[in-house]
């Protein structure tokens, strides 16, 4: 009976080997042969890591999206503000002798 031996890799080369197959010239199946790695092992880390940052980049608009609603409320407040204190200047203008 023969056994399967499953290879395991670090996060820091299954990072490089990504990054390698994206911005290499050479085909993804060519850079898995290089690296010893099977091209279908590969093409999952390429997936794995296009899923992570997506889920980077949509935490990153909902921090922008809070960010502006918060700024649109301030920017709101501010203008209320500013019509007040034009206001009570008038006003004060007209009480001078």
């Amino acid at each position: 009976m023969s056994q399967s031996t499953t290879k395991t890799y670090s996060a820091e080369f299954k990072e490089r080997a990504v990054k390698l197959a994206v911005e290499s010239e050479q085909s993804i199946a060519q850079t898995a042969r290089e690296l010893g790695v099977n091209e279908n092992t590969l093409h999952t880390w390429i997936g794995t890591y296009h899923r992570t940052e997506r889920q980077e980049q949509e935490v990153h608009d909902e921090h922008l999206y809070e960010e502006l609603k918060r700024l649109r409320k301030e920017n709101a407040r501010l203008k209320e503000e500013r019509e007040i204190l034009k206001k009570a200047a008038a006003y004060f203008a007209q009480q001078r002798p």
